[in-house]
């Protein structure tokens, strides 16, 4: 049996057969990531892989939001354990969950933002309710996201990244659909089942034959600047900063040109 202790009560697993599903549960603050819960997924995925009872794992959401990415108060709740420091391979879960040998599916609930449809991205099947919705917004708070920069045009294409990633434009199941970000969309309250088919039917497939298809797909990505990332967000004067307290104050960033024209 596999002790499925994850450091943080916002995660919990529930076992169906050989499938675990990896439930993000924090309804309070909008299932928003602590660095206790981005470590703790990542270790449900190395646990999955070392499980005796399961063979492969969907994560999925509560309510009406899958994950809208990392609280932006950064802070840790009772019960957490610490975990590595720094936005980099050792603390965020997204290269465990690409390079995982057992399958991942992302069953996407409603909102998934940032650090969330990155999960969705690199699971290996995402599918979605016709009621969620898709953002990349880490440039509106200042931050240089390393890994979006190096993944999302493999999947959609660089105009479609720009796009994405320069305007921070909310957009839907449909349209997410249809540019490739997602796979599979299904009426919302087929969620669970559709994504219990898409476990099913990888599970279906050779395990050797599909880790080296997963291996060869992967060399696809271009390699992920942390570097960058990481200094940006310790400026104390960066806009990675200002961008952070801008969103705490509720407030226009000072980037942000005065008077601009609305567009109606």
């Amino acid at each position: 049996m596999t002790d499925w202790n994850l450091g943080t009560k916002n995660l919990r697993i529930e076992l169906e057969g050989p499938i675990a599903w990896c439930i993000i549960d924090r309804p309070h603050a909008r299932n928003a990531f602590t660095p206790s819960m981005y470590f703790g997924l990542k270790k449900a995925v190395k646990l999955l892989n070392a499980s005796s009872d399961a063979r492969a794992m969907i994560i999925t959401g509560t309510g009406d939001v899958f994950a809208p990415g990392g609280d932006m108060g950064g802070r840790y709740e009772e019960g957490d354990e610490q975990v590595p420091t720094g936005l980099t391979y050792e603390m965020l879960p997204f290269l465990t969950i690409r390079e995982s040998r057992a399958p991942i599916v992302a069953a996407v609930n409603g909102i998934a933002q940032a650090g969330g449809l990155m999960i969705a991205m690199m699971s290996d099947i995402a599918v979605v309710s016709e009621r969620a919705t898709f953002r990349v917004p880490e440039l509106l708070r200042g931050m240089i996201d390393a890994t979006y920069a190096a993944t999302l045009p493999v999947h959609i294409g660089m105009a479609q990244a720009r796009d994405l990633l320069f305007s921070a434009r909310k957009i839907d199941a449909t349209e997410a659909h249809r540019i490739g970000l997602i796979s599979r969309i299904c009426p919302h309250d087929d969620l669970r089942a559709r994504a219990l088919q898409a476990a099913n039917e990888i599970l279906q497939t050779a395990p050797d034959a599909r880790a080296h298809t997963k291996r060869m797909l992967n060399q696809q990505y271009a390699q992920i600047d942390y570097q960058t990332m990481y200094m940006s967000i310790l400026d104390e004067n960066g806009e990675a900063r200002e961008g952070m307290r801008s969103f705490m104050e509720k407030r226009e960033p000072n980037w942000v040109p005065k008077n601009l024209t609305a567009v109606e």
